[in-house]
């Protein structure tokens, strides 16, 4: 077995692979201040529930966008799992992606990651849109270069703008609404929130397509990704655990290139 970390702004995803298929995922907040006895306790409870122990585990790889937390997760690796954990990003794993980029060290590990994750799944050349924290779009040409993209801020992020700085507006759950012109304040922000950011998802895809002059395959991934594709005209897939399968991929490739 296989186990995946990515760490995100706001959540941490794991997951086991066994014999090329995710078998297990779970979601747990980012703590920053967690230490690695703490991880570990978290991580074996999780585990026990689906009846996995720290043994089964023959290998580890783990993306991160958030530094402070990696001494403690990968000395956690170490000492309960006796396994030094690959590190995309700080072990510069980026195969079979080629990096066609000014600056690589300022791209997020887990941009490298889905686009390692979306060249095994789908043709390039490609756009990948992740709904997290930030709302990010990379783009992958035909000979499997990232040239890389925009980042936006991410859907939850402009709802929690709008409410605080509006004393006036409630706060509202994010979902399609029935019609666009809403008829009551509640409406006008479920219609606002959700064909704005689907307006500007579309808006966006298509201006990289007039600037790039290809016609990519566009995916979509993340937490927020089936929700925007409905009322999206450009998305085409939706690949929700498209990070933790480019974790799996970078981790397959390594062990082969140092058997």
């Amino acid at each position: 077995m296989i186990f995946v970390i990515d760490i995100g702004n706001t959540n941490t995803v794991l997951g086991i692979f066994e014999e090329d298929k995710l078998i297990y995922e779970w979601r747990i907040q980012t703590d920053i201040h967690k230490t690695k006895d703490e991880f570990a306790m978290l991580i074996q409870s999780l585990f026990q529930f689906k009846k996995l122990s720290f043994s089964e585990v023959e290998g580890i790889i783990i993306s991160s966008v958030v530094p402070p937390i990696m001494r403690s997760l990968e000395t956690m690796c170490v000492e309960y799992f006796h396994l030094t954990p690959y590190v995309v990003g700080k072990d510069t794993l980026t195969a079979p992606l080629e990096i066609a980029y000014p600056n690589p060290k300022e791209i997020g590990a887990d941009r490298i990651v889905n686009a390692v994750g979306a060249i095994h799944l789908y043709d390039e050349p490609m756009i990948i849109i992740d709904f997290g924290t930030a709302t990010t779009f990379c783009y992958v040409d035909g000979q499997k270069r990232y040239h890389g993209g925009i980042i936006t801020p991410g859907i939850k992020i402009s709802m929690d703008a709008l409410y605080d700085k509006a004393s006036k507006l409630p706060k509202i759950e994010i979902a399609p609404p029935e019609k666009v012109v809403g008829s009551s304040t509640v409406e006008a922000m479920q219609s606002g929130v959700y064909y704005g950011y689907v307006s500007q998802i579309d808006g966006i895809v298509r201006r990289m397509k007039r600037e790039l002059g290809v016609n990519p395959t566009v995916i979509a991934t993340g937490g927020f990704a089936s929700l925007i594709a409905k009322g999206s005209e450009t998305i085409q897939h939706i690949e929700q655990h498209l990070t933790l399968k480019g974790l799996y991929y970078i981790y397959q490739h390594e062990e082969k290139r140092n058997m």
